[in-house]
């Protein structure tokens, strides 16, 4: 236990917060603590933040600006739920920075908008902050602060953003500049908030752009910005009109968002930016502080006081009080290629409840348990194309992925690992395997050729998702089996890379979850010996589960594959020096012939049995360990 550690246990109310401990002056200890650490590494204007570790790519001066942007946000919702009571000084400090920093003149001057798209990024949450301390800050500033800072973040207006997430940052911008009497951009807004309600899917979720890019930013971003601007914005009659529809998004979201969270805290190990850790804790605030009618605030409190006590006690932030990019502790290949040494304090965004007066429900209500502490859980996010379920002997939420890989149906593109495997939890990572390595993933159904290069699934075309009477869920997925030689890789943002590709048959792959254990089973639709499709040599590989040597997981084979092995990786997850996965595989698959293993991950019942039907071709039923059956189906192929 380190110190941080200890002195928030010494703050622990286990009446109030029954299940973390945790209280308003808990959090407050946190975000203290991380923003005196970072002090140390001010640059001496204040302007930037200069932390250790190996510059990011986008530049040492961006590396400064999110040091000062990301650190701000913290310090901004700290001193708006205390209404400007500052003990720490953090209002000078960030004053005195925001000066040198929107100053051409100043040799610490901010990298602008037009300069490099990251300070687009940073200047939202900049906005933001001075929109929240308005009173204490923003209108205390010398007029010529006031004059250069409108003119820094007047970058944004009319610029070209990233159709994503990002098209919040000028929604936000735009809006703090017009309350302020700067330029904007009415158009801008107006498209922006159009494009936004394109991304939206079911029951309250969206997607981060285009493609099927279902992850964190559903929450960190995609709830937490417009609940946030359609208060910033309040009495504007777009903003008014939109307001009861975003909240009712939230309401839908969290739903789904508290039975993503593990019983120890951690949040789902899926998507990109993993680094920002308990910023995944950033929608149950929101949630809130807009007073969601479905979930509890003492729910909403124990899911995002769960998340930030788990990184605390796994060691992050770290003896000196900083966060490294990494998960518990540095592991830089959890980052992406946009990713510099203050990149992990979007952390920050976790402190949002702190903007919420010590009287608020959300910190006055008792802690109420997660749906995984209550009982066992079962449900589809549409959405997302997933089937969750939490085991509450374990804690541990799964995710069985049939619907998301960052990708568009058809796409030709190597399988993302923090999105394309087949399942996700709240206690594995998926096998990150260095460039030189040629490790087989884990949670994957693929072919391997004579040179052992896997296939890739990503593009694949989605089936049905649903819930089946008994609770079993059901989910499945066909795509055509694809070598990717890959592209060098440009940038990494999360998703697949393109490359040359060599098609091979085409695969259906349907999932069962029920209890403890997955039955996934597979066919090959289309003849691996027809020479449009070559995939003659292929042998047909099902992976499990990666975990530590002492962690249980099992895969069974029920039918059709012959070999079973392990394969360890070295160094391959945020977790474990030694990484195993266990497979099942047989060699020259034919067409229609069925494949199907079990597979759980620290499973208290017995594995099923498959009762096959009267000829290969026929559906099989499925014996569950407490007496329940299923028909086994899997689609396209009869």
């Amino acid at each position: 236990m380190n110190s941080l550690s200890r002195r928030l246990q010494q703050l622990e109310d286990r009446d109030l917060s029954p299940f973390t401990g945790w209280t308003r002056r808990s959090w407050a200890l946190l975000a203290d603590e991380m923003l005196l650490s970072v002090r140390p590494f001010l640059t001496p204007a204040r302007a930037g933040i200069d932390l250790p570790g190996p510059p990011g790519r986008n530049g040492h001066r961006v590396d400064l600006l999110e040091g000062f942007a990301r650190t701000f946000l913290a310090a901004g919702f700290r001193i708006a739920g205390e209404r400007g009571s500052d003990p720490h000084g953090f209002l000078g400090q960030y004053a005195q920075g925001l000066a040198a920093g929107v100053d051409p003149a100043s040799p610490e001057r901010w990298v602008r908008l037009d300069e490099h798209g990251q300070a687009k990024v940073e200047a939202a949450s900049i906005a933001l902050v001075l929109h929240l301390t308005r009173p204490w800050l923003w209108d205390g500033l010398p007029e010529r602060t006031r004059e250069q800072t409108v003119t820094w973040l007047s970058g944004a207006v009319g610029a070209q953003y990233p159709a994503n997430n990002w098209a919040w940052f000028r929604i936000v911008v735009n809006q703090f500049l017009k309350e302020v009497g700067g330029p904007w951009s009415p158009d801008d807004l107006d498209a922006d908030l159009a494009f936004t309600d394109s991304l939206v899917r079911e029951h309250g979720w969206s997607s981060d752009g285009t493609t099927r890019a279902f992850d964190h930013y559903a929450g960190w971003a995609l709830q937490l910005y417009p609940l946030l601007w359609s208060e910033l914005a309040a009495g504007d009659p777009a903003a008014d009109a939109r307001r009861g529809a975003y909240v009712q998004r939230a309401d839908q979201f969290l739903e789904d968002a508290v039975g993503l969270v593990g019983a120890d805290g951690s949040p789902l190990l899926q998507g990109r930016s993993l680094t920002y850790r308990f910023a995944a804790a950033a929608p149950f605030w929101a949630g809130a502080r807009a007073r969601v009618p479905s979930s509890a605030p003492g729910l909403l409190r124990r899911a995002a006081s769960g998340m930030a006590r788990h990184f605390v006690e796994a060691g992050a932030p770290d003896e000196r009080g900083l966060l490294s990019l990494g998960w518990h502790s540095p592991w830089p290949r959890i980052a992406q290629t946009y990713s510099g040494p203050a990149s992990p304090y979007w952390a920050s965004k976790a402190f949002l409840g702190l903007s919420l007066p010590a009287g608020h429900p959300a910190w006055t209500a008792p802690e109420e348990p997660l749906p995984v502490e209550k009982d066992d859980t079962a449900f589809v996010v549409a959405a997302a194309g997933w089937l969750v379920a939490g085991r509450r002997h374990d804690g541990t939420v799964r995710v069985v992925n049939h619907g998301t890989d960052h990708a568009r149906p058809g796409d030709l593109l190597t399988d993302a690992p923090w999105y394309a495997r087949l399942a996700y939890s709240t206690a594995t990572a998926p096998v990150i395997s260095r460039p030189d390595e040629r490790v087989l993933p884990d949670q994957s159904v693929v072919l391997v050729d004579r040179d052992g290069h896997p296939t890739s699934r990503t593009g694949f075309d989605r089936g049905r998702i649903q819930t089946l009477p008994g609770g079993t869920l059901y989910g499945s997925s066909s795509w055509r089996a694809s070598w990717i030689d890959p592209d060098p890789p440009a940038h990494d943002h999360g998703a697949g890379r393109p490359g040359t590709a060599r098609p091979g048959p085409r695969l259906s792959v349907a999932s069962l979850v029920h209890g403890d254990w997955e039955v996934r089973t597979v066919r090959l639709l289309d003849d691996p010996d027809d020479p449009r499709h070559p995939g003659q040599e292929a042998t047909l590989r099902l992976s499990g589960w990666a975990v530590a040597q002492d962690r249980p997981s099992r895969l069974v084979v029920l039918e059709g594959l012959d070999t079973t092995g392990d394969t360890t990786a070295l160094d391959a997850t945020p977790f474990d020096a030694l990484t195993h996965v266990p497979w099942a595989q047989v060699s020259r698959p034919r067409k229609g012939s069925r494949y199907t293993v079990a597979l759980a991950l620290n499973p208290a019942q017995s594995p099923p049995v498959l009762v096959p039907g009267t000829t290969p071709a026929d559906d099989a039923t499925v014996l569950w360990a407490d007496g329940w059956t299923d028909d086994l189906t899997v689609p396209g192929y009869r």
